[in-house]
């Protein structure tokens, strides 16, 4: 299989087959064309809507009999003919034989009916979900037919995240949606004032069982966000993985009007705020800034003075070679209000996933995060004697610096064969581990097949990671001597 096709399937495995979409029923007819407990089923789940439940069977279980009766649904005591299905919005087939069922669908698609054959994923025009009910809130989840056991634990854990009340919240919210977009006209200044309705006091009391207090929260805030002005979120992306944002980072996201990224945020960090936000990427990497410093802290101040929320999505963490430090300094001065959302660092991510315990009891009591140049681009300007100390030292963006790095420790009296190692990529699925030794350091930067954003760990303490499945920071150059 080529490489094309192969990139092909695994696009196609990581997209849906279905569209989500929920369908109107409200006083419309629905059918169930069935006599068992599978109709019983469908019928009990029916029941949760104002859907108009019709039952075809000329003969019904007791089971199913007694559910009718519950949800007031309409039993007609005859055998299916295509007749029955004459204006129904859904069709169910519950009739438990693939061939009674195969014909009830059949005789749908000729009437423009969407049907759903129960357990026969292979004849269904839609999928119903394992329904979680907060009308007018509604969450459902379908595993398409593969996994109906995995969504209903995902069903069950969803109950619990929701308290019983969030559908009377989302009334609340409803009544006052005219006075809303009557005194908040702006609509990013209207998206907040929802974020934080949903989000603070008026959710908190309102679950708390004192919806008089949550209306006068609602107020207050109502009143208060006319005032808003623009804010920037200085937040840190992570090293890469989805998974690793902090919740905080994955709810202004939702927030911003405006997202200011970096070309190392991956795209799918990036498409995790609200889907009209403005994104701008200043597209920053070593050696290839396509825009200044000085003029990203423009554009943060220019967003935020005409009324924007700003987060300014930063690889790692803000404060770990972010220069955040310019970009604070730029809105104090602007008189613009910010907050730092701290993230995962690289060094942290590659620790992790190589398993190197940064600071070891009896090995390493100190951990350096340092670049291979300094502000004037001197090469390892000021760490080299705490690492003859004994410190685990990071090493941000060093590959075009490793032989300089490795010849100034060296002389500097660190061991050649004080442990080495390097992580390319951390965090990411296409995340490459490197093992060796001080004395190998000088062919990181020899390596053409190394092309992306690489943490360096050296000391002591790298002796005991799991690295065994790790490639050789020197392969080439031993593949060239053993030839």
């Amino acid at each position: 299989m080529s490489v094309r096709s192969e990139t092909t399937d695994l696009k196609r495995l990581s997209r849906l087959d279905v569209f989500p979409a929920f369908h109107k029923v409200a006083d419309r007819r629905v059918v169930v064309v069935g006599h068992g407990g599978e109709a019983a089923a469908k019928v009990r789940l029916l029941g949760e809507t104002n859907a108009l439940i019709e039952v075809v069977s000329a003969e019904i279980e007791p089971e199913l009999a007694e559910v009718i009766a519950a949800v007031g649904a309409h039993h007609i005591a005859e055998d299916f003919r295509p007749r029955h299905l004459n204006g129904a919005a859904l069709v169910f087939s519950a009739r438990e034989d693939e061939r009674l069922d195969r014909a009830v669908v059949e005789a749908a698609r000729i009437l423009g009916v969407p049907a759903n054959a129960v357990d026969k994923p292979e004849l269904c025009d839609f999928y119903t979900g394992a329904l979680v009910n907060r009308a007018p809130i509604a969450v459902a989840i379908t595993s398409t037919g593969v996994g109906p056991v995995l969504a209903r634990h995902i069903r069950a854990r969803i109950e619990g995240l929701l308290p019983r009340s969030t559908g009377d919240l989302a009334r609340l919210a409803e009544s006052l949606r005219e006075t809303a977009a009557r005194v908040l006209t702006d609509g990013a200044t209207r998206r907040r004032f929802w974020a934080k309705f949903f989000s603070g006091p008026v959710a908190t009391n309102f679950y708390a069982g004192r919806p008089d207090v949550a209306r006068v929260e609602a107020q207050r805030l109502l009143n208060a966000a006319q005032d808003e002005s623009g804010f920037v979120w200085l937040v840190g992306a992570g090293p890469g993985a989805e998974d690793l944002l902090t919740l905080r980072a994955q709810r202004l996201l939702q927030e911003a009007d405006v997202i200011v990224h970096d070309a190392l945020v991956p795209d799918a960090v990036v498409a995790m705020g609200r889907r009209d936000a403005q994104r701008i990427s200043v597209g920053k990497r070593k050696g290839a800034h396509s825009v200044p410093q000085d003029q990203i802290n423009t554009v943060l101040v220019e967003l935020a003075q005409e009324g924007h929320k700003v987060v300014r999505l930063k690889a790692g963490d803000p404060l770990v070679f972010g220069r955040a430090g310019e970009e604070m300094d730029a809105l104090r001065a602007a008189g613009i209000g910010f907050e730092v959302v701290p993230g995962v660092t690289a060094a942290f991510a590659a620790a992790a996933s190589a398993q190197i315990p940064l600071t070891l009891r009896g090995v390493a009591s100190t951990l350096v995060f340092a670049t291979g140049h300094n502000a004037d681009s001197e090469t390892l300007p000021d760490w080299a004697g705490l690492a003859l100390k004994g410190a685990t030292v990071a090493v941000y963006m060093g590959r075009t610096v490793a032989a300089a790095v490795s010849q100034r420790l060296i002389e500097a009296g660190l061991a050649a064969t004080t442990p080495v190692a390097i992580i390319e990529n951390a965090a990411h699925p296409e995340e490459r581990q490197f093992a060796g030794t001080l004395a190998d350091l000088p062919a990181l930067g020899e390596r053409t097949d190394i092309s992306g954003a690489t943490l360096i760990v050296i000391g002591e303490a790298v002796a005991q990671a799991a690295l065994a499945k790790a490639e050789p920071i020197a392969a080439r150059a031993r593949a060239i001597i053993a030839a």
